[in-house]
C-alpha cells in the first residue's frame, strides 16, 4: 500500500472535507489501515527520516537502572511554560561503550543533568510509543551547561552580597568543636576521621549524616548545615565529600547549599571531590580544603599552632618574669647595701658620740661622786654624833614610861608612876618619889 509522504508540503491531514475523497488516493474507506499496519508504516518512516540517529538535547528527569540498562526522559519546559518530553534509554551495551569517554569528562547520568545525545527514534508498536535509544554523548554539551549554570549562581550570590558572607565570621583560635556534614559510609568520613584521632588532640566531633549524591542530596546537605550552624556547642561546621565525577560534584554547585553556607553564623570549611575540583559551595565556605583529609590536617594545624603560640607566651612571660626578679633582687640588695653603709655609719657616729658622752658623764661623775663621798663622811660623823647611844655613853638617859612613850617633859608623869630609866648598858626600873620644875 502505497502512503503518503508526511513531509510532502502537498500533503493535507484535513479528512473533515469529504468532498475531496475522491481526488486523494488511500483516503477512501475502502483503503483503511489497521492498527497494526499504522504501527509497522510508523516505524519504518521513522526508520527511514531518522536514520543513522539524531542528535537531541534535553534534561534528565525520572533515571532508574535495571539489570544495567538506564532508563529515563528527556524534557524541555518551552517557552510557553509547557513540558515536553520523550522516553529515552541507555542500554548497557552501549553505556559500556561510553564510560570511558564519559569518565574522562568526568561525568555521569543523573537526574537534572542537560545532555546533548545521539539517539536512535523508535516507535513500540504494542503501546503505541515513540521513544530514543542514546547511541552517543557530548560531554561538552553538558559541562558548558553546567559551567553556565555555576556562573549564573555565582553572580546572584555576589549581587546579594551572600557570597562573602560566611568568610566575615568569626572563627575560633581554637576550633575542637567540629560538625560534619558528609556521608557516615563514605571513604571522606573514614579519612577525616582518621586524621582527627591520629592527632591524639581533644577534638569533639559531631556528624550529620547525609546523602552526598543523588536526588536526596542537596535539601539533606543543606537542611545539615543550617542545622548545625545552629547549635551554640560547635566552633566550626565541615561540608565533605569524597571524588566523583562532575555531574556528582555538581550537587555542591546547587543554590540552596551555597545560601546554607553563606548564612551560617559559624564558619564553614569545605573539601569537595579532588584537588583540582571547586564547587560553588567551597567559594562561598570561610575556608576551602583540597580534600577531606586536608581538612581534618587543617584543623590539627590550627590546634598545634595556638597550643605553640601559647607555649612561647608562657615562656616569654616566664622569661620576662626571671629577668624582673632578678633585677629587682639586683637592686634589692643593692639598697640593702646602701641602707647597712647608712646604719654602720650612724652607729659609728652614735657610737663616737656616746663614747664621748660617756668619757664626760665619766670625769664629770668621779667629781660629783668624790663631793659626795666627802659629804657622806661629814653626815657620818654627824650621824655618829647624834645617836643616842653614843650621848648616853656620855651620861644622858632616856625616861619611858610604862607604855614606852618617851617622857619629854615633868607634867607627862606623875608621883609613884613607874617608869624606865634607859641608859647606855642597861635599863633601870624607877618610881617618881617626886617632880621638881628646872
Amino acid at each position: 500500500m502505497a502512503v503518503p509522504d508526511p513531509f510532502d508540503d502537498h500533503f493535507d491531514d484535513d479528512t473533515d472535507d469529504d468532498s475531496d475523497d475522491g481526488d486523494r488516493p488511500g483516503l477512501t474507506p475502502d483503503d483503511a489501515y489497521t492498527v497494526s499496519e499504522l504501527a509497522a508504516e510508523i516505524k519504518e518512516v521513522l526508520g527511514e527520516v531518522y536514520r543513522g540517529g539524531i542528535w537531541l538535547q534535553g534534561e534528565i528527569n525520572g533515571l532508574s537502572i535495571k539489570n544495567g540498562n538506564s532508563y529515563f526522559t528527556l524534557s524541555e519546559i518551552t517557552s510557553d511554560g509547557q513540558r515536553v518530553k520523550i522516553d529515552a534509554s541507555f542500554w548497557k551495551g552501549d553505556r559500556q561503550k561510553l564510560s570511558a569517554k564519559m569518565r574522562a569528562a568526568g561525568i555521569d547520568l543523573a537526574n537534572d543533568l542537560k545532555v546533548r545525545v545521539k539517539v536512535t527514534v523508535d516507535f513500540y508498536a504494542p503501546f503505541g510509543k515513540l521513544s530514543v535509544h542514546v547511541k552517543d554523548i557530548d560531554p561538552r554539551f553538558t559541562l558548558g551547561e553546567l559551567a553556565l549554570e555555576r556562573e549564573a549562581l555565582v553572580r546572584r550570590l555576589k549581587d546579594s552580597g551572600a557570597y562573602d558572607r560566611n568568610k566575615g565570621t568569626s572563627l575560633s583560635p581554637v576550633p575542637l568543636r567540629v560538625g560534619v556534614v558528609t556521608s557516615a559510609s563514605s571513604a571522606a568520613w573514614a579519612d577525616f576521621l582518621e586524621g582527627i584521632e591520629e592527632s591524639e588532640i581533644g577534638f569533639q566531633v559531631m556528624l550529620a549524616n547525609v546523602s552526598v549524591q543523588g536526588d536526596l542530596a542537596v535539601g539533606q546537605v543543606s537542611r545539615a548545615i543550617r542545622a548545625l550552624s545552629r547549635r551554640d556547642d560547635l566552633d566550626v561546621v565541615v561540608v565533605i565529600r569524597g571524588g566523583g565525577g562532575k555531574d556528582e560534584l555538581s550537587t555542591f554547585d546547587a543554590e540552596p547549599i551555597a545560601l546554607a553556607i553563606a548564612e551560617s553564623p559559624l564558619p564553614v570549611f569545605t573539601g569537595v571531590g579532588h584537588e583540582i575540583d571547586t564547587s560553588v559551595a567551597d567559594e562561598v565556605a570561610f575556608r576551602r580544603f583540597k580534600t577531606p583529609t586536608a581538612v581534618a590536617t587543617g584543623l590539627v594545624e590550627m590546634v598545634n599552632e595556638w597550643v605553640g603560640r601559647t607555649e612561647e607566651a608562657w615562656l616569654g612571660i616566664a622569661v620576662r618574669a626571671t629577668e624582673s626578679t632578678a633585677a629587682a633582687s639586683a637592686a634589692l640588695d643593692l639598697r640593702v647595701a646602701n641602707v647597712a653603709a647608712r646604719v654602720r655609719l650612724g652607729v659609728d657616729r652614735a657610737d663616737e658620740r656616746l663614747t664621748g658622752r660617756v668619757d664626760r658623764l665619766g670625769r664629770a661623775s668621779s667629781g660629783r661622786l668624790r663631793s659626795a663621798r666627802v659629804d657622806c663622811d661629814g653626815l657620818e660623823v654627824r650621824l655618829r654624833l647624834l645617836d643616842p647611844r653614843e650621848v648616853m655613853r656620855r651620861g644622858w638617859s632616856i625616861v619611858r614610861r610604862a607604855d614606852g612613850r618617851a617622857v619629854r617633859s615633868i607634867g607627862e608623869v606623875g608621883v609613884g608612876e613607874a617608869v624606865n630609866v634607859h641608859l647606855a648598858d642597861g635599863t633601870l626600873a624607877a618610881t617618881v618619889d617626886g617632880v621638881t620644875s628646872a
